[in-house]
């Protein structure tokens, strides 16, 4: 234990004589740790700070349980993580009880939220049994280096950004280039001529930027971009994209793909959309942002989904699935809006009525597509972006667009 709070304190922003953890007595790495400090009567701030009468600052109170808070969001089950922490801010400080020569310090710190290079601690401090400090700690993070298990196989001629971590048995290509505080999980295989950004995590068995299951294929450096924040669970795979298809496989950022997804050669995926278990969509597909594609669905090559569509677990989409609508079934029917996911994702009740209104003249009205249409553009009280994206999406399909309606008596999916 000692060593481990050796390599603590080496991370910390601060040195001697500014230590002020002595021991550690509990963890949970990452989330929880109970350390304390011994309070002597030689400790150097004693000696100017109301002599005859010592009391240990508040301030270093402070100091202590942001050390400790250190030790806590550094600690991996496997030694100390490659960063530095340090103290950026702090919330509700409560100094309840004064702290004395002799005193035992227990130290006692819980996360409550962390992002990237920030996270918000709570942090107690007790003397037998008495609480007699408390405060919310926010706590920066620093990472140094990447973090690489010694059984993964790193190219030479790979990059690795700043605090992210390879796992054990993990592969990482020679042209990959991986950003900064990704997570790279056990026996992941990253290959190819791959870009992935920040932040990145890939559970194991992810295959990203291997070869395209496409025949013509015959060996060109076709890419793979990923951008931010996306998470890859277990087994999703992400291939690389085809000369013929414009040579590049597209993810943007904060995607969910969850196991066993896969994402075919010169497909684009925007942000915020969630693949769901086993869910697969061919080459050249384009996903809209904040489309969902739900398990064990599939989507036909050159097809679009579009942005705020639901696509219904086991359906198989042919043509383009409607944006904000939902399309369910094989072959994929249309069933509405998607109400319920709009108005999660914040679209105003406004803007749903106005597309509701939209998607009636294009299914209820009787009207053909082309007529229906010109009846959305030319009624006033509709008009707005996202009709107008509508508009546009039937115009510029090349396969057709999903409007067939389903019927009334789906037992899943009803009527908006």
């Amino acid at each position: 234990m000692s060593a481990q709070i050796a390599q603590a304190v080496d991370r910390l922003a601060f040195r001697c004589p500014s230590i002020l953890v002595d021991g550690i007595a509990e963890v949970d790495p990452g989330l929880r740790l109970v350390a304390h400090k011994n309070v002597t009567v030689n400790e150097d701030f004693f000696q100017g700070h109301f002599p005859g009468v010592p009391l240990m600052p508040g301030v270093l109170m402070i100091e202590s349980l942001a050390q400790a808070a250190t030790m806590m969001l550094l600690h991996r089950g496997d030694g100390m993580a490659h960063a530095r922490a340090w103290l950026r801010g702090v919330d509700q400080a409560k100094f309840r009880r004064q702290v004395v020569p002799g005193d035992r310090v227990r130290l006692d710190v819980r996360l409550v939220r962390r992002r990237t290079r920030l996270a918000r601690v709570h942090a107690e401090a007790t003397v037998n049994g008495h609480v007699v400090a408390e405060a919310v700690l926010w706590m920066g993070i620093e990472a140094e280096q990447a973090l690489v298990h010694p059984t993964a196989i790193v190219h030479e001629g790979a990059v690795l950004g700043a605090g992210t971590v390879v796992g054990p048995h993990a592969v990482v290509g020679p042209n990959v280039r991986i950003g900064r505080n990704c997570e790279v999980g056990a026996s992941a295989v990253i290959d190819g001529w791959t870009e992935i950004g920040d932040d990145n995590r890939f559970f194991p068995g992810v295959s990203i930027g291997l070869a395209p299951q496409d025949l013509k294929y015959a060996g060109q450096p076709t890419r793979v971009v990923i951008g931010r924040r996306n998470v890859f669970r277990e087994f999703v795979t992400v291939h690389r994209g085809t000369e013929g298809g414009g040579g590049v496989t597209t993810i943007a950022d904060r995607n969910l793909f969850m196991a066993y997804a896969h994402v075919a050669h010169d497909c684009h995926v925007g942000s915020e959309t969630i693949f769901g278990n086993a869910a697969t969509i061919g080459g050249h597909v384009t996903v809209g942002d904040f489309a969902t594609i739900s398990a064990f669905s599939g989507v036909h090559q050159f097809c679009r989904i579009g942005q705020h569509a639901f696509v219904g677990g086991y359906s198989v989409v042919t043509k383009d699935a409607m944006p904000y609508a939902k399309s369910v079934g094989n072959r994929a029917r249309i069933f509405g809006l998607n109400t319920i996911g709009l108005l999660r994702r914040g679209i105003p009740p406004d803007v749903v009525r106005k597309l509701r209104q939209a998607y009636r003249y294009l299914l209820v009205s009787k009207l053909n597509t082309t007529r229906a249409l010109a009846e959305i553009e030319q009624d006033a009280s509709i008009a707005c972006d996202e009709v107008r994206s509508v508009v546009e999406f039937v115009r510029t399909a090349k396969r057709g667009v999903t409007l067939k309606r389903g019927g009334r008596r789906s037992e899943d999916v009803g009527e908006d």
